[in-house]
């Protein structure tokens, strides 16, 4: 399933992707009540994984098969939100690209690179993203991103698919001047409205094999990265259980996996334009739509 959710008078409401149009899933359970527990809302959903993916599928087949037509809604209407609306932890992994390890010659560390991100960076596909008044260097990075759907803690590699709920877009944004100005990357890459996600969270069985999705970033129409999550070091499954063994993955937590080459940083010196205020960057992954932002300084 295609997850997603849309801004309305009454707050976010959850919607599914179908042929005949965005499910509004709150307002289809009043008019069609389910036998079974549906859970109406992103956050319930991902509370309790595995089991309202399956019953929310299913009810969205039933409906999808009626004759409610007025339950489903014209995407281009809707003004969505982040895909996880209200992430626990937003934790990134860095250098974990071989092809951006080459590129930039940086030596390939034991384990990538965590770092960490605020909710509060959390945005939505066509939401501004704000240039630091206190940075001139904001890059883009094109990333796939891992939601979490059950409580995880030292799980094996192995283990680690059954922990994961879906995948979606983002683009972790960072400021190369702040992220530089000390020891920790946090500065740079924790701002506000720096990790936009979405449009969607796609379910795991949906996406297939998480490992082979070719990657794209187009900055005000120019395709500057290209590649696919083959290229990742530390594959899906493998990062779960890496990250697992230092704390306790929540459902609805989101892991960023890194970026491949192609990001500001690693043009030449004396060819690297910062983002800019109305600069538009698009990612589009394989299988998880498009999230298309725009810059706004900071005033």
């Amino acid at each position: 399933m295609k997850l997603l959710t849309f801004r309305t008078s009454e707050g976010l409401k959850l919607g599914v992707k179908t042929e005949k149009g965005i499910l509004d899933v709150a307002k289809a359970l009043k008019i069609v009540p389910s036998e079974t527990k549906v859970p109406y809302t992103m956050d319930e959903l991902l509370q309790v994984g595995e089991v309202g993916v399956s019953a929310l599928n299913a009810y969205v087949a039933k409906i999808e098969a009626g004759q409610h037509h007025d339950l489903f809604l014209e995407e281009g209407s809707l003004v969505l939100g982040p895909c996880v609306p209200h992430p626990g932890k937003v934790i990134g992994i860095g250098l974990n690209y071989q092809g951006y390890l080459k590129r930039s010659n940086t030596p390939q560390p034991t384990f990538p690179y965590i770092f960490t991100k605020f909710p509060s960076a959390v945005r939505a596909t066509d939401d501004p993203i704000l240039i630091p008044s206190n940075s001139t260097q904001v890059d883009y990075e094109a990333e796939l991103a891992i939601v979490i759907g059950k409580k995880a803690r030292r799980v094996s590699p192995e283990e680690a698919p059954d922990y994961i709920v879906g995948y979606c877009n983002t683009n972790d944004f960072s400021a190369r001047d702040l992220q530089y100005s000390t020891p920790s990357w946090l500065p740079g890459k924790c701002c506000d409205s720096f990790c936009p996600i979405g449009p969607y969270l796609v379910t795991s069985d949906e996406v297939g094999d998480p490992n082979n999705l070719n990657l794209r970033a187009y900055l005000n129409g120019k395709l500057y990265q290209e590649s696919n999550t083959s290229d990742m070091i530390l594959n899906c499954k493998e990062i779960v259980s890496g990250v697992s063994q230092f704390f306790t993955l929540e459902p609805g937590d989101i892991i960023l996996t890194g970026t491949p080459e192609g990001i500001i940083m690693t043009w030449p010196e004396e060819e690297r334009v910062w983002l800019q205020d109305d600069d538009e960057i698009i990612v589009e992954i394989e299988k998880l739509g498009r999230l298309t932002n725009r810059m706004k300084q900071e005033v």
